[in-house]
């Protein structure tokens, strides 16, 4: 009986010399790739254990994510995960874990899409600081406003082509802000003022909102504040000047590594024709400027924006100043989610010194059911 096994290839002397060298190159990518770990164990950049360890944490693997995460940040790993990231763009247009492609040149954060875990309990536990948050303000005399900003998933979703988002996320936000209201908490949905804009409210390759959706945004909170019968202070009037197109570089052109590549090479770049802002000149409220003057803060802003990257990109502070009429203190801060920008105002000296009358405070949809890991301190 003949075996059907087909007879082993016999090397050439091309492809053992092939092989000898691809060897070689994987050694040695090894090699650099233990030294540069080595040095960052050494050098004390890694840390192997996090000072607010939770068993849950152990249980669902986050402590060798962390260490993972932070071995990659040596200059070997970096160089290798950029030339794979490039590859795999130019190869199959792969955009990594953290991003993901929509319709033609549209790109979405994959967080906006993912169901977290413990997402309910979550969500209760940040409603129920918020709530806290209110009640120490009001004791002070100041009011809190809360702004929910909708993803870009939601509001851009004719975008998404063969992207599919969660049926579970349909509701999370318009819900939070509900049971804020219920409970006495001034708080604004964002979603069906942005919703009239369409895909227009966002930016193409980047996760924040555009100019057109930063207006119709700070349109809403200006709407909301007057129903709760604040009038910002000190008024001012500002008039618009609308620059020429430039490129916008798209921060999920970075998160996916590709902001490395040629501009040629990378995702469709995207245009835009910035505003400029100025304030124009009021001479009814001259005298009354110089008359407060006279008495230091009381022509001072009335109003804090604390939020995330929102407040600070499209000119949404500017926006929202043109349409309180009105300067305001912004105070928001880049990556800050949930807790940051909350944090960083009130141990700021100028919020003990100097409150203010109202807090508006700029929320991301998709941080309203990760885990409340940075508590808020008032």
């Amino acid at each position: 009986m003949s075996s059907s096994s087909p007879k082993p290839a016999v090397a050439t002397e091309f492809t053992a010399r092939v092989s000898r060298f691809g060897g070689a190159v994987f050694v040695l990518f090894l090699a650099a790739s233990f030294a540069s770990s080595l040095w960052l164990f050494a050098s004390g950049k890694i840390q192997m254990l996090a000072p607010d360890l939770s068993r849950d944490a152990v249980l669902h693997g986050e402590v060798t994510h962390r260490i993972a995460k932070q071995l990659s940040e040596s200059g070997v790993a970096q160089k290798a995960a950029d030339l794979e990231r490039g590859a795999s763009w130019l190869l199959f247009h792969d955009t990594g874990a953290r991003v993901r492609p929509g319709c033609a040149g549209w790109l979405f954060l994959t967080d906006e899409m993912r169901i977290n875990r413990h997402a309910q309990v979550n969500a209760q536990t940040k409603a129920a600081a918020v709530r806290d948050i209110q009640q120490q303000l009001a004791r002070r005399g100041i009011e809190l406003l809360v702004a929910v900003v909708p993803d870009k998933s939601r509001i851009a979703s004719a975008q998404l082509c063969d992207l599919r988002r969660p049926v579970q996320l349909q509701h999370r936000a318009e819900a939070w802000v509900e049971g804020l209201n219920k409970a006495g908490v001034s708080a604004v949905d964002l979603a069906p003022v942005l919703q009239s804009v369409g895909s227009d409210a966002y930016l193409r390759t980047d996760t924040h909102w555009s100019e057109a959706g930063a207006s119709a945004a700070a349109m809403a909170i200006a709407v909301q504040v007057q129903a709760m019968g604040i009038s910002a202070t000190p008024h001012k009037l500002y008039e618009i000047a609308r620059q020429d197109p430039a490129r916008r570089p798209g921060d999920l052109v970075r998160l996916a590594g590709l902001e490395w590549l040629p501009v040629g090479l990378q995702p469709a770049v995207e245009s835009v024709a910035a505003s400029r802002f100025s304030e124009k000149a009021d001479l009814s409220q001259r005298d009354a400027d110089n008359l407060d003057d006279l008495f230091g803060d009381d022509n001072l802003p009335n109003v804090a924006l604390i939020g995330t990257s929102f407040s600070r990109n499209s000119n949404f502070a500017e926006f929202l100043q043109q349409a309180l009429g009105a300067p305001i203190g912004d105070f928001s801060k880049d990556g800050g989610e949930f807790s940051g920008g909350a944090n960083g105002y009130f141990s700021n000296p100028a919020f003990v010194q100097t409150p203010p009358k109202l807090v508006i405070w700029e929320i991301p949809e998709r941080d309203l059911q990760t885990p409340y890991s940075e508590p808020i301190k008032l």
